[in-house]
Protein backbone atom coordinates (compact mmCIF):
# COMPACT_ATOMS: atom_id res chain seq x y z
CA UNK A 1 0.00 0.00 0.00
CA UNK A 2 1.33 3.47 -0.95
CA UNK A 3 2.27 5.86 1.98
CA UNK A 4 -0.30 8.61 1.43
CA UNK A 5 0.87 10.84 4.05
CA UNK A 6 1.17 14.79 3.22
CA UNK A 7 4.53 14.99 4.91
CA UNK A 8 8.05 13.63 4.28
CA UNK A 9 8.77 11.01 7.20
CA UNK A 10 11.28 13.25 9.24
CA UNK A 11 14.92 12.59 9.26
CA UNK A 12 16.79 13.07 12.80
CA UNK A 13 19.06 15.91 13.46
CA UNK A 14 21.87 17.13 16.07
CA UNK A 15 19.78 19.78 18.50
CA UNK A 16 20.41 23.52 17.25
CA UNK A 17 22.54 24.36 20.82
CA UNK A 18 24.60 21.12 20.34
CA UNK A 19 25.34 20.98 16.75
CA UNK A 20 26.39 24.92 16.84
CA UNK A 21 29.45 23.94 19.01
CA UNK A 22 30.57 20.96 16.83
CA UNK A 23 31.66 19.96 13.35
CA UNK A 24 29.85 16.48 13.11
CA UNK A 25 27.15 16.07 10.39
CA UNK A 26 23.87 17.84 11.16
CA UNK A 27 21.30 15.61 9.55
CA UNK A 28 21.83 11.71 10.93
CA UNK A 29 19.86 9.87 7.94
CA UNK A 30 17.61 7.41 7.78
CA UNK A 31 17.11 4.07 9.60
CA UNK A 32 15.81 1.20 7.65
CA UNK A 33 12.32 1.31 8.51
CA UNK A 34 12.60 5.48 8.08
CA UNK A 35 13.43 5.01 4.37
CA UNK A 36 10.99 2.28 3.44
CA UNK A 37 8.17 4.08 5.15
CA UNK A 38 9.17 7.39 3.17
CA UNK A 39 9.90 5.29 -0.51
CA UNK A 40 6.07 4.43 -0.02
CA UNK A 41 5.22 7.45 -0.95
CA UNK A 42 6.67 7.68 -4.15
CA UNK A 43 3.56 7.04 -7.05
CA UNK A 44 6.02 5.60 -9.31
CA UNK A 45 4.91 7.49 -12.05
CA UNK A 46 4.42 6.77 -15.56
CA UNK A 47 5.97 9.97 -17.14
CA UNK A 48 7.97 10.89 -14.06
CA UNK A 49 8.79 14.55 -13.77
CA UNK A 50 11.28 14.29 -10.71
CA UNK A 51 13.88 12.99 -13.46
CA UNK A 52 13.47 15.52 -16.07
CA UNK A 53 14.35 17.97 -13.38
CA UNK A 54 17.61 16.28 -12.30
CA UNK A 55 20.45 17.27 -14.15
CA UNK A 56 22.38 13.36 -14.30
CA UNK A 57 19.10 11.87 -14.73
CA UNK A 58 19.16 9.53 -12.04
CA UNK A 59 16.07 6.85 -12.38
CA UNK A 60 15.04 8.13 -9.74
CA UNK A 61 11.59 5.74 -9.61
CA UNK A 62 13.47 3.03 -10.34
CA UNK A 63 16.21 3.18 -7.32
CA UNK A 64 13.14 4.10 -4.69
CA UNK A 65 11.35 1.02 -5.85
CA UNK A 66 14.07 -1.25 -4.65
CA UNK A 67 14.17 0.99 -1.15
CA UNK A 68 10.95 -0.06 -0.95
CA UNK A 69 11.37 -3.78 -1.54
CA UNK A 70 14.34 -4.03 0.61
CA UNK A 71 16.78 -4.00 -2.24
CA UNK A 72 19.17 -1.63 -1.07
CA UNK A 73 22.10 -2.78 -3.33
CA UNK A 74 19.70 -3.25 -6.24
CA UNK A 75 18.97 0.96 -5.68
CA UNK A 76 22.28 1.85 -5.49
CA UNK A 77 23.02 -0.09 -8.63
CA UNK A 78 20.48 1.34 -10.21
CA UNK A 79 21.67 5.21 -9.25
CA UNK A 80 24.89 4.28 -9.73
CA UNK A 81 24.07 4.09 -13.98
CA UNK A 82 23.80 7.63 -14.11
CA UNK A 83 25.42 9.52 -10.64
CA UNK A 84 29.30 9.26 -10.02
CA UNK A 85 28.94 10.49 -6.37
CA UNK A 86 25.38 9.74 -4.64
CA UNK A 87 26.09 10.13 -1.03
CA UNK A 88 27.48 13.61 -1.76
CA UNK A 89 24.23 14.50 -3.67
CA UNK A 90 22.02 13.12 -1.18
CA UNK A 91 23.59 15.99 1.16
CA UNK A 92 24.36 19.33 -1.01
CA UNK A 93 22.11 18.67 -3.90
CA UNK A 94 19.09 21.75 -3.81
CA UNK A 95 16.66 18.95 -4.72
CA UNK A 96 13.85 21.42 -3.26
CA UNK A 97 14.23 23.41 -6.99
CA UNK A 98 15.43 20.31 -8.69
CA UNK A 99 13.80 16.11 -8.71
CA UNK A 100 11.74 17.20 -5.38
CA UNK A 101 9.93 20.28 -6.80
CA UNK A 102 9.13 18.11 -10.11
CA UNK A 103 7.33 15.78 -7.97
CA UNK A 104 3.76 15.17 -8.20
CA UNK A 105 3.04 14.83 -4.33
CA UNK A 106 4.48 18.23 -3.73
CA UNK A 107 1.12 19.78 -5.39
CA UNK A 108 -0.66 18.97 -2.28
CA UNK A 109 1.78 18.43 0.41
CA UNK A 110 5.72 17.77 0.60
CA UNK A 111 7.66 15.94 -2.49
CA UNK A 112 8.99 12.48 -1.79
CA UNK A 113 12.56 12.76 -0.01
CA UNK A 114 14.55 11.98 -3.03
CA UNK A 115 17.78 13.51 -1.62
CA UNK A 116 17.47 11.96 1.91
CA UNK A 117 16.73 8.47 0.39
CA UNK A 118 19.69 9.17 -2.20
CA UNK A 119 21.97 9.59 1.05
CA UNK A 120 20.40 6.76 2.66
CA UNK A 121 21.08 4.09 -0.32
CA UNK A 122 24.82 5.29 -0.97
CA UNK A 123 25.34 5.04 2.93
CA UNK A 124 23.95 1.71 2.82
CA UNK A 125 26.46 1.23 0.07
CA UNK A 126 29.19 2.60 1.20
CA UNK A 127 28.63 0.94 4.71
CA UNK A 128 28.10 -2.86 3.30
CA UNK A 129 31.16 -2.22 0.29
CA UNK A 130 29.04 -2.50 -2.34
CA UNK A 131 30.30 -2.91 -6.07
CA UNK A 132 28.78 0.27 -8.20
CA UNK A 133 28.98 0.12 -12.32
CA UNK A 134 30.57 -2.63 -14.52
CA UNK A 135 33.48 -1.12 -16.45
CA UNK A 136 34.21 -1.43 -20.46
CA UNK A 137 37.17 -3.12 -21.36
CA UNK A 138 40.50 -0.78 -21.65
CA UNK A 139 40.07 1.22 -25.42
CA UNK A 140 43.97 2.42 -25.39
CA UNK A 141 42.94 5.94 -25.30
CA UNK A 142 44.03 8.54 -22.71
CA UNK A 143 41.85 11.52 -20.77
CA UNK A 144 43.23 13.69 -18.78
CA UNK A 145 41.06 15.56 -16.85
CA UNK A 146 41.94 19.25 -14.74
CA UNK A 147 40.29 19.15 -11.32
CA UNK A 148 39.09 17.16 -8.91
CA UNK A 149 35.87 18.94 -7.82
CA UNK A 150 32.57 17.52 -8.63
CA UNK A 151 32.58 17.76 -12.77
CA UNK A 152 35.99 16.54 -12.77
CA UNK A 153 35.32 13.11 -10.69
CA UNK A 154 32.00 12.68 -12.37
CA UNK A 155 33.18 13.24 -16.12
CA UNK A 156 36.47 11.13 -15.30
CA UNK A 157 34.11 8.08 -13.84
CA UNK A 158 31.88 8.07 -16.67
CA UNK A 159 34.81 7.95 -19.05
CA UNK A 160 36.92 5.18 -16.78
CA UNK A 161 33.14 3.20 -17.15
CA UNK A 162 33.56 3.24 -20.88
CA UNK A 163 37.34 1.82 -20.66
CA UNK A 164 39.65 5.05 -20.87
CA UNK A 165 42.48 5.46 -19.14
CA UNK A 166 41.82 8.18 -17.18
CA UNK A 167 44.18 10.55 -15.09
CA UNK A 168 43.06 13.53 -13.06
CA UNK A 169 45.29 16.42 -11.95
CA UNK A 170 44.44 18.40 -8.56
CA UNK A 171 45.89 21.61 -7.76
CA UNK A 172 45.61 20.80 -4.34
CA UNK A 173 47.26 18.27 -1.73
CA UNK A 174 43.90 16.74 -1.35
CA UNK A 175 41.08 15.88 -4.07
CA UNK A 176 37.86 16.73 -3.82
CA UNK A 177 38.06 20.40 -5.01
CA UNK A 178 35.11 21.92 -3.40
CA UNK A 179 33.63 19.20 -1.79
CA UNK A 180 36.71 18.90 0.12
CA UNK A 181 37.84 22.81 0.67
CA UNK A 182 34.36 24.61 0.66
CA UNK A 183 31.48 22.46 2.21
CA UNK A 184 31.89 22.13 6.03
CA UNK A 185 32.39 19.01 7.41
CA UNK A 186 28.95 19.18 9.40
CA UNK A 187 27.15 19.17 5.79
CA UNK A 188 29.39 16.69 4.21
CA UNK A 189 32.00 14.86 5.99
CA UNK A 190 35.51 14.50 4.07
CA UNK A 191 35.38 11.01 4.89
CA UNK A 192 32.04 10.41 2.74
CA UNK A 193 34.10 12.26 0.06
CA UNK A 194 37.24 10.60 0.28
CA UNK A 195 35.48 7.12 -0.49
CA UNK A 196 34.13 8.57 -3.39
CA UNK A 197 36.96 9.05 -4.63
CA UNK A 198 38.85 5.65 -3.90
CA UNK A 199 36.00 4.22 -6.08
CA UNK A 200 36.79 6.45 -8.74
CA UNK A 201 40.62 4.76 -7.87
CA UNK A 202 39.22 1.37 -7.96
CA UNK A 203 37.88 2.19 -11.34
CA UNK A 204 41.32 2.81 -12.65
CA UNK A 205 41.08 6.33 -12.21
CA UNK A 206 44.90 7.69 -11.40
CA UNK A 207 45.00 11.04 -9.49
CA UNK A 208 48.14 13.19 -8.97
CA UNK A 209 47.97 16.20 -6.96
CA UNK A 210 50.00 19.16 -7.02
CA UNK A 211 49.52 19.86 -9.96
CA UNK A 212 48.82 23.04 -11.09
CA UNK A 213 48.08 23.67 -15.13
CA UNK A 214 49.24 26.31 -16.51
CA UNK A 215 52.34 26.26 -14.14
CA UNK A 216 53.51 22.65 -12.84
CA UNK A 217 52.14 21.32 -17.13
CA UNK A 218 50.32 23.23 -19.40
CA UNK A 219 47.46 21.58 -21.77
CA UNK A 220 49.12 21.61 -24.99
CA UNK A 221 51.86 19.60 -22.93
CA UNK A 222 49.67 17.22 -21.99
CA UNK A 223 48.65 16.93 -25.59
CA UNK A 224 51.41 17.40 -27.54
CA UNK A 225 54.20 15.72 -25.16
CA UNK A 226 52.26 13.84 -22.38
CA UNK A 227 50.36 11.40 -24.56
CA UNK A 228 46.69 12.27 -23.54
CA UNK A 229 44.21 12.10 -26.81
CA UNK A 230 41.80 14.42 -24.89
CA UNK A 231 41.11 17.32 -22.27
CA UNK A 232 38.90 17.94 -19.71
CA UNK A 233 38.72 21.15 -17.57
CA UNK A 234 37.11 21.11 -14.78
CA UNK A 235 39.17 23.54 -12.67
CA UNK A 236 36.24 25.36 -10.96
CA UNK A 237 35.73 28.89 -9.89
CA UNK A 238 37.80 29.27 -7.11
CA UNK A 239 39.15 33.21 -7.57
CA UNK A 240 37.31 35.43 -4.96
CA UNK A 241 35.44 39.10 -5.49
CA UNK A 242 35.61 41.44 -2.85
CA UNK A 243 33.45 44.46 -2.06
CA UNK A 244 35.62 47.30 -3.15
CA UNK A 245 34.76 49.12 -0.06
CA UNK A 246 36.88 51.74 2.12
CA UNK A 247 38.63 49.30 4.82
CA UNK A 248 38.95 46.24 2.98
CA UNK A 249 42.33 46.03 3.33
CA UNK A 250 42.38 45.60 7.57
CA UNK A 251 43.33 42.83 9.51
CA UNK A 252 40.34 40.23 10.16
CA UNK A 253 39.49 40.09 6.30
CA UNK A 254 38.75 36.90 4.66
CA UNK A 255 37.12 35.70 1.41
CA UNK A 256 34.70 32.80 2.65
CA UNK A 257 37.19 30.96 -0.22
CA UNK A 258 39.95 31.54 2.53
CA UNK A 259 38.11 30.65 5.38
CA UNK A 260 36.66 27.81 4.46
CA UNK A 261 39.54 26.69 3.18
CA UNK A 262 41.73 27.09 5.85
CA UNK A 263 38.59 25.86 8.18
CA UNK A 264 37.61 22.96 6.45
CA UNK A 265 40.98 21.51 3.84
CA UNK A 266 43.31 22.14 6.36
CA UNK A 267 41.20 21.26 9.62
CA UNK A 268 41.42 25.14 11.82
CA UNK A 269 38.68 23.50 13.61
CA UNK A 270 40.98 20.99 15.76
CA UNK A 271 42.30 22.61 18.90
CA UNK A 272 45.68 21.08 18.32
CA UNK A 273 45.72 21.67 14.58
CA UNK A 274 48.93 24.15 13.12
CA UNK A 275 46.71 25.55 10.91
CA UNK A 276 46.32 29.34 11.50
CA UNK A 277 43.07 31.35 11.99
CA UNK A 278 41.85 34.35 12.70
CA UNK A 279 39.82 33.80 16.39
CA UNK A 280 36.91 35.44 16.27
CA UNK A 281 34.38 37.25 18.52
CA UNK A 282 31.99 38.71 16.45
CA UNK A 283 31.85 38.11 12.94
CA UNK A 284 30.38 40.00 9.65
CA UNK A 285 29.60 37.72 6.72
CA UNK A 286 28.45 39.60 3.35
CA UNK A 287 26.21 37.37 1.32
CA UNK A 288 23.40 35.61 1.14
CA UNK A 289 24.18 32.42 -1.00
CA UNK A 290 24.93 28.60 0.32
CA UNK A 291 28.76 29.31 0.50
CA UNK A 292 28.00 32.56 3.03
CA UNK A 293 25.54 30.12 5.26
CA UNK A 294 28.30 27.87 5.14
CA UNK A 295 31.03 30.34 5.98
CA UNK A 296 28.65 31.92 9.12
CA UNK A 297 27.77 28.22 10.46
CA UNK A 298 31.44 27.80 10.89
CA UNK A 299 32.01 30.57 12.46
CA UNK A 300 29.48 30.04 15.01
CA UNK A 301 31.23 26.28 15.70
CA UNK A 302 34.74 28.66 15.97
CA UNK A 303 33.10 30.40 19.03
CA UNK A 304 31.70 33.64 17.06
CA UNK A 305 28.52 35.82 17.34
CA UNK A 306 27.33 36.25 13.92
CA UNK A 307 25.47 38.52 11.78
CA UNK A 308 24.77 38.06 7.92
CA UNK A 309 24.31 41.04 6.12
CA UNK A 310 22.64 40.68 2.72
CA UNK A 311 21.36 44.09 0.40
CA UNK A 312 18.26 41.79 0.23
CA UNK A 313 15.26 40.63 1.88
CA UNK A 314 14.43 36.68 2.95
CA UNK A 315 12.59 36.04 0.24
CA UNK A 316 15.50 36.69 -2.21
CA UNK A 317 18.00 34.81 -0.42
CA UNK A 318 19.48 32.31 -2.99
CA UNK A 319 21.07 29.70 -0.32
CA UNK A 320 19.08 26.81 0.65
CA UNK A 321 15.92 27.28 2.36
CA UNK A 322 17.22 24.67 5.02
CA UNK A 323 20.61 26.18 5.32
CA UNK A 324 18.84 29.40 6.11
CA UNK A 325 16.61 27.20 8.50
CA UNK A 326 19.75 25.27 9.90
CA UNK A 327 21.61 28.86 10.28
CA UNK A 328 18.84 30.42 12.13
CA UNK A 329 18.39 27.89 14.47
CA UNK A 330 21.76 28.00 14.90
CA UNK A 331 21.67 31.53 16.49
CA UNK A 332 23.00 33.47 14.18
CA UNK A 333 21.46 36.54 13.32
CA UNK A 334 20.54 38.07 9.93
CA UNK A 335 20.38 41.46 9.04
CA UNK A 336 18.76 41.33 5.53
CA UNK A 337 18.54 44.91 3.10
CA UNK A 338 21.39 46.05 4.34
CA UNK A 339 24.96 46.90 2.65
CA UNK A 340 27.60 47.48 3.83
CA UNK A 341 29.13 50.98 3.12
CA UNK A 342 32.69 50.73 5.12
CA UNK A 343 34.85 49.05 7.56
CA UNK A 344 35.78 50.32 10.36
CA UNK A 345 39.75 49.48 12.25
CA UNK A 346 41.27 50.52 15.19
CA UNK A 347 44.69 51.83 15.74
CA UNK A 348 46.44 48.74 15.23
CA UNK A 349 44.27 48.46 11.55
CA UNK A 350 42.46 45.94 12.83
CA UNK A 351 38.46 45.24 12.19
CA UNK A 352 36.48 46.88 14.60
CA UNK A 353 33.33 47.08 13.27
CA UNK A 354 30.80 47.37 9.89
CA UNK A 355 28.88 50.10 8.65
CA UNK A 356 25.69 49.23 6.52
CA UNK A 357 23.15 51.31 4.99
CA UNK A 358 19.61 50.49 4.77
CA UNK A 359 17.74 48.71 1.38
CA UNK A 360 14.65 48.76 0.03
CA UNK A 361 13.81 47.22 -3.21
CA UNK A 362 13.23 48.95 -6.29
CA UNK A 363 12.51 47.98 -9.90
CA UNK A 364 13.57 44.38 -11.28
CA UNK A 365 17.33 44.37 -12.99
CA UNK A 366 17.97 42.39 -16.30
CA UNK A 367 17.43 39.18 -14.31
CA UNK A 368 14.28 39.95 -12.59
CA UNK A 369 15.17 40.55 -9.13
CA UNK A 370 14.16 43.98 -7.70
CA UNK A 371 16.97 46.02 -7.60
CA UNK A 372 18.35 47.09 -3.85
CA UNK A 373 17.83 50.86 -3.37
CA UNK A 374 19.87 52.80 -0.45
CA UNK A 375 17.77 54.67 2.20
CA UNK A 376 19.30 57.75 2.23
CA UNK A 377 20.57 58.58 6.36
CA UNK A 378 19.79 55.27 7.37
CA UNK A 379 24.01 54.00 8.04
CA UNK A 380 24.62 52.19 10.79
CA UNK A 381 27.63 50.37 13.00
CA UNK A 382 27.76 46.24 13.84
CA UNK A 383 30.44 45.48 15.93
CA UNK A 384 33.03 42.84 14.49
CA UNK A 385 36.41 41.76 14.91
CA UNK A 386 36.07 39.53 11.37
CA UNK A 387 34.40 40.44 8.15
CA UNK A 388 34.01 36.77 6.19
CA UNK A 389 33.22 38.37 1.88
CA UNK A 390 30.94 35.75 0.00
CA UNK A 391 29.58 37.45 -2.87
CA UNK A 392 30.88 35.41 -5.59
CA UNK A 393 33.92 33.57 -7.38
CA UNK A 394 35.24 33.67 -10.78
CA UNK A 395 37.36 31.35 -12.56
CA UNK A 396 40.58 31.62 -12.26
CA UNK A 397 42.68 32.83 -15.48
CA UNK A 398 45.99 30.65 -15.26
CA UNK A 399 44.37 27.98 -17.89
CA UNK A 400 42.71 30.04 -20.94
CA UNK A 401 45.72 32.30 -20.52
CA UNK A 402 48.10 30.01 -21.02
CA UNK A 403 46.47 27.70 -23.62
CA UNK A 404 46.55 29.03 -26.92
CA UNK A 405 43.46 29.32 -29.19
CA UNK A 406 41.12 29.27 -25.77
CA UNK A 407 38.44 31.28 -25.94
CA UNK A 408 36.31 32.61 -22.41
CA UNK A 409 33.37 35.46 -22.19
CA UNK A 410 33.70 38.65 -20.21
CA UNK A 411 33.32 37.09 -17.08
CA UNK A 412 36.68 34.84 -17.91
CA UNK A 413 34.82 31.68 -18.24
CA UNK A 414 36.04 29.12 -20.63
CA UNK A 415 33.25 29.42 -23.71
CA UNK A 416 31.97 25.73 -24.34
CA UNK A 417 29.04 24.72 -26.28
CA UNK A 418 26.25 22.48 -25.18
CA UNK A 419 28.22 19.70 -25.19
CA UNK A 420 31.41 20.95 -23.31
CA UNK A 421 33.53 21.64 -26.39
CA UNK A 422 35.55 24.68 -26.09
CA UNK A 423 37.16 26.42 -29.49
CA UNK A 424 40.39 24.25 -29.59
CA UNK A 425 39.57 20.42 -30.49
CA UNK A 426 40.22 18.02 -28.47
CA UNK A 427 39.59 20.55 -25.31
CA UNK A 428 36.20 20.04 -23.16
CA UNK A 429 34.89 21.95 -20.09
CA UNK A 430 32.45 22.00 -17.66
CA UNK A 431 31.07 23.28 -14.51
CA UNK A 432 31.99 26.49 -12.65
CA UNK A 433 35.19 26.97 -15.17
CA UNK A 434 32.46 27.52 -17.92
CA UNK A 435 29.28 28.81 -16.09
CA UNK A 436 30.69 30.87 -12.93
CA UNK A 437 29.96 29.47 -9.74
CA UNK A 438 27.20 26.96 -9.49
CA UNK A 439 26.03 24.20 -7.77
CA UNK A 440 27.41 20.79 -7.37
CA UNK A 441 24.70 18.92 -9.19
CA UNK A 442 25.00 21.69 -12.14
CA UNK A 443 29.00 20.85 -12.57
CA UNK A 444 28.17 16.83 -12.07
CA UNK A 445 25.83 17.47 -15.08
CA UNK A 446 28.11 19.22 -17.26
CA UNK A 447 30.66 16.48 -16.71
CA UNK A 448 29.15 14.08 -17.30
CA UNK A 449 27.90 15.99 -20.87
CA UNK A 450 31.02 16.29 -21.27
CA UNK A 451 32.33 12.97 -20.72
CA UNK A 452 29.70 11.56 -23.87
CA UNK A 453 31.47 14.48 -25.78
CA UNK A 454 34.80 13.16 -25.38
CA UNK A 455 33.33 9.72 -26.03
CA UNK A 456 32.14 10.63 -29.05
CA UNK A 457 34.80 12.55 -30.69
CA UNK A 458 37.76 10.02 -30.06
CA UNK A 459 35.52 7.01 -31.54
CA UNK A 460 35.24 9.41 -34.82
CA UNK A 461 38.81 10.32 -34.08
Amino acid sequence: MPNMSMNKTPVKEQDPNVRNKNFLEVNLGYTDEEAREEAARCLNCKNPLCMEGCPVSVPIPAFIQKVLEGDNAGAYATISTANALPAVCGRVCPQESQCEGRCIRGKKGEPVGIGRLERYVADWAIKNGTKGADLAPANGKRVAVIGSGPSGLTCAGELAKKGYDVTIFEAFHVAGGVLSYGIPEFRLPKSIVEKEVSNLEKMGVKIELNVVVGKTVTIDELLEEEGFDAVFIGSGAGLPQFLKIPGEGLVGIFSANEYLTRINLMKAYLPDNPTPIYKSEKVVVVGGGNVAMDAARSSKRMGADVHIVYRRGEEELPARKEEVHHAKEEGIVFDLLCNPVRINGDEKGRVKSVTCIRMELGEPDEKGRRRPVPIEGSEFDIEADTVIVSIGTSPNPLIRTTTEGLEANKHGCITTAEDGSTSREGIFCGGDAATGAATVILAMGAGKRAAKSIDEYLSNK
